[in-house]
């Protein structure tokens, strides 16, 4: 039995994912030959080369010159025009300047020069910027692959998987599906942990069972969990699309036994968590345990995958140390309720993590890591920090974080001597009675103590605010900026987002609690993955949202903060990179004197169009 584990766009490329490199090393150590591929860095590499970004090029002026010579446009084509108009200059510069952004990320030096690193990443931006703009209505980049309907329905997904609307199409058909007819793969498992990679990973997998019938091709990974695990019969059925089946919860055990099964020629309805088809009742599966034994499975197993492919210059690995969340409180998040699944804590043992971190920082030539999981407790990273100091370990890392107490500045400088760079904190907000309806049991003053300890330490503090939260007052969303303002010297980087609602969580569950008059789908969204709500009451008027977005824009001048992935993003490889070489306050630093950034040789080539795009600004 042959499996193929693909990971497919859009995610971050500039580190791998643990999601393949967990169910590598168990099936592996289980007897099951694995072809791990991480189509997300592979086919974004081969997007953003010169041959196609100047075929790109070709197919914006094409179209342009279509719509400007029309007399007049429908409002979608307008919004088509004004979107290639501004990709214009962009679409002529990035061309020449797109291969030599991926060498400067991945180069040593370039990296860590403030104006090279900036230009790269506006360089990468613009490419994107230009993907979106020829593939219209596409928005895409490293976090999201969205269209304004997409994910609507099977016939939506469907459409936005033809070759002309699908910019990894060629990956696809060029490399993807011969490299698994090349290596016999018995089935394919497409991972998929994030929203982002939904209408790719539904693409793939039509593209592979055209290509390839009779492969058995599976999905998995919370992203396929969260939206299977709400419907039933056909409109379940329908949801699996061009999947043979879906393995839902944590995959280890239960895409070993899929395996097994096929192999065996034993019917798929048997085998728990496993979503198959039913003549009778559309789609069905059979509820099991969802959860693994984390102490029994071995160490991620990166072996196979593109080490260098990764726009970075130094490899950053993650590693899962627990999973679940311990505290499993928060009002806003499913694992709140969830009785069944994943949301269970469970730790491996100190020493095992230990000794997994130095085997692996060995085998792969790095010594920065990511401890990648939902949450850890403070005494068993305190503990395992002590055993990185006896084993003597060199190592780089960092962590999400639950601020507790408990976390002393004695035990702060634990962490930082055993190899700790970053610690992301959960503060949600910085509201007394806010975090009382989050049951957050983080205090304002336990989260002030644990950035200063950490920040004295020498450990750089990342907090993690939102706004917008049920209920949620002007005054109080500014007490969460203010309180992010007053912390400027001890915090590292930050990152304010804003609330939404999420399916299982106890605001969805109970919104009479929360000042929530009703909790609605649209209709016609054949998957239900948006969920929408009506206030009893307006929480803040349109003027203080304004004021709101005006103050946090005036805070960030005190950091030099981008997007996800980038350095100056929150739990990011590049962040990492960037606090090991020039200590936790390189950002702050850094935003007094903005790096040099811009594409190289862009200007704007709206002059001689029909039309104006200017007079939509």
């Amino acid at each position: 039995m042959r499996i193929a584990l693909v990971y497919p766009p859009t995610c971050d490329p500039t580190a791998p994912y643990l999601a393949v490199p967990m169910l590598t090393g168990f099936l592996r150590a289980n007897g099951v030959e694995v072809l791990p591929v991480d189509a997300n860095v592979e086919a974004f590499d081969a997007l953003l080369t010169q041959d196609r970004m100047a075929g790109l090029l070709d197919r914006l002026e094409a179209r342009l010159g279509e719509l400007d010579r029309r007399a007049a446009l429908p409002h979608a084509d307008q919004l088509e025009y004004l979107a290639l108009a501004r990709a214009r200059g962009d679409a002529h510069a990035v061309p020449g300047a797109v291969e030599g952004a991926k060498a400067a990320l991945r180069s040593a030096d370039a990296f860590y020069d403030p104006d090279a690193y900036a230009r790269a990443v506006a360089t990468i931006e613009a490419a994107l910027g230009v993907v979106s703009a020829t593939h219209h209505p596409l928005k895409l980049d490293f976090t999201a692959y969205r269209t304004p309907f997409g994910l609507m329905s099977m016939d939506e997904i469907a459409r936005s998987s033809r070759p002309e609307h699908d910019p990894f199409d060629a990956w696809v058909q060029q490399v993807l599906v011969p490299r698994l007819r090349d290596a016999r793969a018995d089935v394919v498992g497409l991972s998929v942990c994030f929203p982002g990679q939904l209408q790719p990973a539904y693409a793939f997998a039509r593209k592979i069972k055209e290509a390839l019938p009779s492969v058995h091709v599976t999905c998995g990974g919370p992203g396929v969990t969260q939206l299977l695990l709400r419907l039933s019969g056909e409109r379940l059925a329908r949801a699996l699309g061009p999947f043979d089946s879906a393995c839902l919860f944590e995959g280890e055990h239960t895409l070993l036994a899929l395996a097994r099964a096929l192999d065996e020629g034993r019917p798929l309805r048997d085998v728990p968590n496993v979503v198959a088809r039913d003549r009778l009742m559309g789609a069905r599966w059979t509820p099991g345990h969802g959860m693994e034994d984390l102490k029994a499975l071995p160490a991620p197993d990166f072996d196979g995958l593109p080490s260098g492919a990764y726009l970075a210059p130094t490899l950053v690995l993650p590693y899962d140390p627990t999973r679940g969340c311990y505290w499993g409180k928060c009002t806003f998040c499913h694992y709140g309720l969830a009785e069944v699944g994943t949301a269970a804590y469970r730790e491996r043992a100190v020493e095992t993590i230990v000794a997994h971190l130095g085997a692996l920082a060995a085998r792969h030539g790095t010594r920065h890591f990511y401890l990648s999981q939902d949450s850890v407790a403070p005494k068993t990273l305190v503990k395992m920090s002590q055993a990185i100091l006896d084993a003597g370990l060199d190592v780089r890392w960092a962590t999400d974080l639950k601020p507790e107490k408990y976390l002393t500045r004695e035990r702060a400088d634990v962490l930082r001597r055993a190899g700790a760079v970053a610690c992301a904190l959960g503060v949600e907000s910085a509201s007394p009675r806010v975090l009382g309806l989050i049951d957050k049991g983080a205090p304002v003053e336990v989260v002030s103590d644990v950035i200063d300890h950490l920040a004295s330490a020498g450990v750089a503090a990342e907090a993690m605010c939102f706004t917008d939260f049920p209920t949620e007052t002007h005054a109080e969303a500014v007490a969460t900026l203010d309180f992010l303002r007053e912390r400027r010297e001890a915090l590292a980087v930050y990152i304010v987002g804003e609330f939404g609602l999420t399916h299982g969580s106890l605001v969805a569950q109970a919104p009479e609690r929360f000042g929530i008059d009703e909790v609605f789908e649209l209709e016609g969204d054949e998957l239900g993955l948006g969920l929408f709500f009506v206030p009893r009451a307006p929480w803040k008027t349109d003027a203080e949202r304004a004021d709101v977005d005006e103050r946090l824009a005036d805070l960030s001048r005190g950091w030099t903060l981008r997007s996800y992935p980038w350095a100056g993003a929150v739990s990011t490889a590049h962040t990492i990179l960037q606090y090991d070489r020039f200590g936790p306050g390189v950002f702050r630093e850094r935003a007094a004197r903005r790096a040099e950034g811009g594409v190289p040789g862009a200007t704007a080539l709206e002059r001689g169009l029909r039309f104006d795009p200017r007079a939509a600004e």
